[in-house]
């Protein structure tokens, strides 16, 4: 019992023992939880706090960017309407430049409305079927201008012409502020009243105001009654347009420097009083002088039909001036080495000689080369003078592909002209050093002419310190063929049989001197048709005219026939050599036949034909220079 209670006892003692233990273990347990909840809660507070502000940041950055995106957005629309803006302006800039640049442009005059119907509008030809009083009236008309005035006096005096230029010319801008102011200078001696104010009205109605200073007419003492008081009415009131009146006959060449010498211009540009001029024909002239103060230029003339008066213009390259050994101008093709030059197809082309009638040049340099000779009479002949002298003195002479002035040619000179024979003496006389004589042996009574005093023009050569003319052909002109003209092989070449008879050639124009037969002429002693020249080449050459002519053989003919001679360095046809031998027999050396003085068994001139070779002096031939 006392055990048992003892037992009981131990473990009611143990009982509470364990119970500590087990609260103890309990409460460690719960203590350790507390503990861990007591040291999570500040990290779930924490982690509460982190998960809002990664929220909020969230929020904010999210805020951030519709922010960013509507201000830039706005950014955007404000770049794009300050580009429309921008744009708007630049195009507003840009129709108010057109617009002041069309400003520029226009002429001291705008053309009135075109009618379409009306006759020679945009150059087109006017044919009329005339009878009667009428045909009596035109034919006169040209018997006294050799011009069809009749049909003239028909077309409008301001009708227009058809563009005829190269595209790109249109394309090209000029600074107008920039290019110099022009006087031109038309002379006139009794022309006719519709082709004089044609020219006027033309240039008015084709000429920028702000580039043209004056429109100068200088009478050279007309006698007609239409150039009198109704030609004072009819230009009374027209801008800038001036009439001088000559007190006697001057002749072309003073009287332009009479004109001259009342222009204020920077630049002389002198026209003829039967033209038309194209739309911007003047500004490529006027840009070309600005570059070059050096460089008188030309407009490229197209032809106006004297007949029909249509405008013959194209918008093809142009052709350039020559001259041949009689010192008559020559028109002839731009050549392949001035073609490689030009980089461009409006680029100015360089030309040897003008034609005279139409070129614009700076009035300083004008005066420092001496303007005009002078001691020129009336007219013919100064065109090749004033080329040899711009060229040989330091300038250049160009065609500028963009300028199209359109000109009437006469159907032959209206007036004598007498005095040209003089003219062509006094430029070979001071320009053309020894080779002159190549000019005198084709027109030995030239040899003959008065040509007045030449000793200022000389003395204006040595002051200028001109070169050579040996100089200008070698590098202005090196395509002209420079004759040979030795000693007993050029000149008349007459027959020992048929005596006083001579080579003679007539070609159909001055344009095209081949593909005519050769006859025998009485001799005449006057050089042109009847000169001819043997050369070392072994070729009978006609060359008094451009290009040169050459006696040659067709095949099946016995006949002497012109044709082109080679070009410089090329060989010579072998239907066109002949042996010269010194008995004075012409041997063709492909047939191996004789040159003989023949006469046809119909009636006509005697020819030289090819037969067999004998000893008969009708096959013996001579060269006299000058009978």
């Amino acid at each position: 019992m006392q055990k048992k209670i003892k037992n009981h006892w131990h473990i009611q003692i143990t009982a509470p023992h364990i119970l500590a233990q087990a609260v103890s273990v309990t409460g460690i347990r719960t203590m350790r939880r507390r503990g861990l909840v007591a040291a999570w809660q500040p990290y779930r507070r924490r982690k509460g706090l982190c998960f809002l502000a990664a929220v909020a940041c969230m929020l904010i950055f999210s805020y951030m960017l519709l922010i960013k995106e509507e201000e830039d957005g706005n950014t955007q629309k404000s770049e794009n309407l300050r580009a429309e803006e921008h744009h708007e302006r630049r195009e507003a800039a840009v129709n108010q430049n057109e617009l002041d640049y069309e400003q520029l442009k226009r002429p001291v005059y705008e053309k009135p409305p075109v009618d379409l119907h009306a006759l020679g509008e945009f150059g087109r030809p006017v044919k009329l079927n005339l009878q009667g009083e009428e045909k009596r009236l035109e034919e006169e008309s040209i018997n006294k201008h050799q011009i069809n005035i009749y049909v003239s006096d028909k077309i409008s005096l301001h009708r227009c012409l058809d563009e005829r230029w190269n595209p790109m010319c249109k394309t090209v801008r000029y600074d107008y502020h920039k290019l110099p102011r022009t006087s031109i200078v038309i002379a006139f001696y009794n022309e006719a009243a519709s082709t004089l104010l044609r020219t006027v009205h033309s240039v008015l109605e084709t000429t920028p105001d702000i580039l043209l200073e004056e429109l100068i007419l200088v009478d050279d003492y007309s006698d007609k009654d239409h150039l009198k008081e109704p030609l004072e009415r009819q230009i009374t009131g027209l801008k800038k347009v001036r009439l001088v009146r000559a007190h006697k006959r001057e002749g072309l060449v003073r009287a332009r420097l009479l004109g001259a010498s009342k222009a204020t211009g920077e630049v002389l540009t002198f026209l003829d009083c039967h033209c038309e001029c194209h739309e911007g024909w003047l500004e490529p002239i006027m840009e070309r002088i600005r570059e070059k103060e050096t460089a008188v230029v030309c407009p490229v003339i197209d032809s106006i039909d004297w007949n029909t008066f249509e405008y013959l213009g194209h918008a093809g390259e142009p052709q350039i001036g020559g001259f041949d050994w009689r010192l008559a101008f020559t028109w002839h093709t731009v050549p392949e080495r001035e073609q490689k030059r030009r980089r461009s197809p409006i680029d100015v082309i360089s030309s040897p000689t003008m034609a005279g009638g139409l070129f614009s040049v700076s009035k300083k340099y004008f005066e420092y080369l001496g303007t005009y000779d002078t001691g020129m009479e009336v007219w013919g002949g100064e065109n090749l003078e004033f080329s040899f002298r711009i060229w040989q003195c330091g300038g250049t002479l160009e065609v500028h592909p963009c300028s199209h002035v359109g000109h009437v040619f006469p159907k032959q000179a209206p007036y004598s002209r007498s005095k040209a024979l003089a003219n062509s003496v006094r430029s070979a006389e001071v320009w053309m050093d020894e080779y002159k004589e190549l000019y005198y042996h084709r027109n030995p009574h030239a040899r003959l002419e008065a040509y007045g005093d030449v000793t200022e023009r000389r003395q204006l050569r040595e002051k200028l310190r001109c070169k050579s003319f040996k100089w200008f052909l070698e590098n202005v002109y090196p395509e002209v063929h420079v004759p040979e003209d030795n000693p007993g092989h050029f000149g008349m070449l007459k027959n020992k049989g048929m005596s006083d008879h001579c080579f003679d050639y007539n070609p159909a124009s001055e344009q095209d001197v081949t593909g005519q037969k050769i006859i025998l002429y009485p001799c005449h002693g006057m050089g042109q048709n009847q000169f001819f020249e043997y050369t070392s080449y072994n070729e009978i050459r006609y060359n008094t005219r451009q290009p040169e002519g050459c006696a040659a053989v067709e095949q099946g003919s016995d006949q002497l026939t012109i044709f082109l001679c080679r070009e410089n360095g090329q060989s010579v046809p072998e239907n066109q050599k002949f042996i010269f031998k010194e008995d004075g027999t012409l041997l063709h050396q492909q047939t191996q036949k004789c040159v003989q003085a023949d006469r046809p068994t119909s009636m006509g001139s005697p020819v030289p034909m090819l037969r067999a070779c004998s000893n008969s002096d009708l096959q013996k031939w001579f060269f006299q220079e000058r009978s």
